[in-house]
């Protein structure tokens, strides 16, 4: 079982601030599964416009960071030597959102394997507050080239 802080997540992924959505790594089985948080705050960006007065998550970037969890999921599972390759969403499946997420909220999100061949990946994922499931999903991705 692994752990990643931000800075070893930022060695997995491209994103930056304000676009880097996962704080932390808390559990990670390479080729099974990871647990990962993003703490939602009052001064993310997103929220002077969605929506002034009562601020909520928006939908696609709560997906959005479930598929970087997923991300440093695939990319951590990869051989050392292939890793560094860059990582493509490329599609979803069995949508959900259940609750809305509001500053404050510390959203964890729990995804799985489901197979992983050379060049793509599917998984499926729960994202949670507290005990409460705020939205699943099943995702893609492909693999682009080792930069």
């Amino acid at each position: 079982m692994k752990q990643y802080s931000i800075a070893e997540i930022m060695n997995f992924l491209p994103h930056r601030y304000p676009f880097l959505l996962i704080d932390r790594v808390v559990e990670l089985v390479s080729g099974e599964r990871i647990t990962a948080l993003k703490n939602v705050t009052i001064n993310e960006p997103f929220f002077q416009g969605h929506f002034p007065g009562t601020p909520i998550m928006p939908g696609v970037l709560i997906l959005e960071a479930m598929a970087q969890a997923g991300g440093i999921l695939a990319l951590d599972s990869m051989p050392e030597e292939l890793r560094g390759a860059v990582i493509y969403f490329m599609g979803m499946d069995k949508v959900r959102f259940r609750k809305p997420v509001v500053p404050g909220d510390q959203l964890i999100f729990e995804i799985r394997a489901l197979k992983q061949r050379a060049k793509a990946v599917k998984m499926a994922g729960i994202a949670k507050v507290e005990d409460n499931i705020v939205a699943e999903a099943e995702m893609m991705a492909s693999f682009g080239e080792k930069k």
